[in-house]
């Protein structure tokens, strides 16, 4: 039972072969099966899913329908549901409790969706593994030896192992395609400002956007639905008429050109069998008529120096209102004003996060701003364009989404460098701003591996559309973690 799709889940509740409860009370025996193996998540909801499932049934009896009406979702601990915590998995934040909704909190609720708790992270979504969370790492699925991938790896954990039918993340460089490749799953990074940033916690405020892990395509589009759209409280929210993302998954994909960038398959020391199975998914959607067509991205050896000055600097900026002074943790240990924020920060943030309060602090500090701040800013530019150009002469680009499959827990913890060249293939679709989706398309050393898709700007149906037929096609986003 708690297997199911949203689309299965759906079915299920509107014929009266499940109630909600039922599903919510299946998909919380699984969480108490599985989770001390994987502990994907840092708060659960139990009481409060339940009446929800309630009401959800309630709904449904009386004949109401609504896209996402009594199925389980779990959320990533940065999206902000009223009267629960949101600790974005740090300490200073560990005993916060938000006043208010996210408005895709808002959204679910409104869709009927059950919320089961929320999920473990990257503390304040800095990282790729997702063993920077103040509370416990979080554990892959298939191998509980290796990581989830981050910086959502508790939201793809949870969905890979079946202790949510669907989940939201957040992705600032990566952090729902990669974790969706590690685990086998489904992530979609929608285009920034197709989904709603009110209530999410800023990480980098021109490269945060939240958006769907899932069992399968079908599922991102039915949830893409639901929280996409324009939002008055979310200035970065763009004013661009929402599709019906499911009207994608009945289109075809023959015709279409599929761009390969020459640069992804000769930069970042690719893994051999991450790059056959990802050549193989290319394959397959040439059987399925797309026709291939190389093109360049010339900038790609640029884009984690420049992601990481951007990305550091707008952390500095937004992480300096974590003070102890209004809300979230405060230090014992003070004489003085100063002395409190001092000593509230070097206590309430982790090493990662205070790494890159410092390197952001750095590169926009008077001498340095122009040398590295506004440099990545053109950086930045010249990235964007790249893609208009090799996008002008295809629909959708095909790529890896790592370098190597889910790497084993401690082994680059000493080594941030490698941690942040990690992000190498999925970087430079946030500094662009376009939508990027990974899927899974095969294995490599037992583990999954992600086939990445990226389109223009608010063309997520075009990656819809090729996702969808290509998991028609083939069968790895069925395949079941040995837990």
């Amino acid at each position: 039972m708690h297997r199911t799709t949203i689309t299965q889940a759906r079915e299920l509740l509107n014929n009266k072969k499940l109630s909600s409860v039922q599903l919510t009370e299946a998909v919380f025996a699984r969480i108490d099966q599985v989770e001390d193996k994987v502990q994907a998540f840092v708060h659960l909801t139990r009481e409060k899913a339940l009446e929800q499932a309630r009401k959800a049934d309630a709904r449904i009896a009386a004949g109401e329908e609504a896209p996402l009406l009594g199925v389980p979702i779990a959320l990533k601990d940065l999206i902000c549901t009223q009267g629960s915590r949101t600790t974005c998995s740090s300490k200073i934040l560990d005993q916060f409790v938000s006043p208010y909704n996210a408005t895709v909190t808002e959204k679910l609720n409104q869709a009927g969706a059950v919320i089961v708790g929320k999920t473990n992270m990257d503390e304040f979504a800095m990282g790729s593994s997702n063993e920077n969370s103040y509370h416990h790492p979080t554990m892959n699925p298939w191998d509980l030896s290796r990581v989830p991938g981050g910086s959502s790896g508790g939201s793809s954990a949870a969905v890979s192992a079946h202790e949510c039918v669907a989940a939201l993340g957040s992705d600032t460089g990566g952090s729902i395609r990669q974790p969706a490749s590690f685990c086998g799953v489904t992530g979609l990074k929608p285009t920034y400002g197709r989904v709603s940033r009110f209530g999410l916690v800023a990480f980098a405020s021109s490269l945060d956007q939240i958006g769907p892990l899932t069992k399968t395509v079908a599922d991102a589009a039915t949830l893409m639905n639901v929280i996409g759209g324009k939002d008055p409280r979310d200035s970065t929210s763009a004013d661009v008429a929402l599709p019906d993302f499911t009207q994608a998954l009945k289109k075809d994909v023959k015709g279409m050109k599929l761009g390969i960038p020459k640069e992804y398959f000769t930069t970042g020391g690719i893994n051999p069998a991450v790059e056959k199975a990802v050549q193989e998914g290319i394959r397959t959607l040439e059987s399925l008529g797309m026709q291939t067509v190389e093109v360049s991205l010339p900038h790609l050896d640029y884009a984690v120096a420049a992601y990481y000055i951007i990305a550091c600097a707008e952390a500095s900026t937004n992480l300096s209102r974590y003070d102890g002074v209004k809300y979230g943790y405060r230090t014992e240990k003070s004489d003085n004003l100063v002395n409190m924020y001092e000593n509230t920060r070097e206590e309430g943030f982790g090493e990662e996060v205070k790494r890159r309060i410092i390197l952001g602090t750095f590169v926009l500090s008077t001498g340095y701003y122009d040398a590295y701040y506004l440099k990545g800013q053109k950086v930045r530019t010249l990235i964007k364009q790249d893609f208009e150009n090799a996008l002008s002469q295809c629909d959708v680009i095909a790529s890896p989404v790592t370098p190597y499959p889910a790497f084993k827990l401690g082994e680059k913890l000493d080594d941030p460098l490698q941690m942040y060249l990690a992000d190498i293939y999925t970087i430079s679709a946030n500094l662009a701003g376009i939508p990027a989706m990974s899927i899974p398309c095969g294995f490599a050393e037992g583990l999954p591996v992600g086939l990445q898709l990226m389109g223009r700007h608010f063309d997520e149906s075009n990656l819809i559309t090729v996702g969808h037929k290509f998991q028609q096609a083939t069968d790895f986003h069925s395949q079941e973690a040995p837990l």
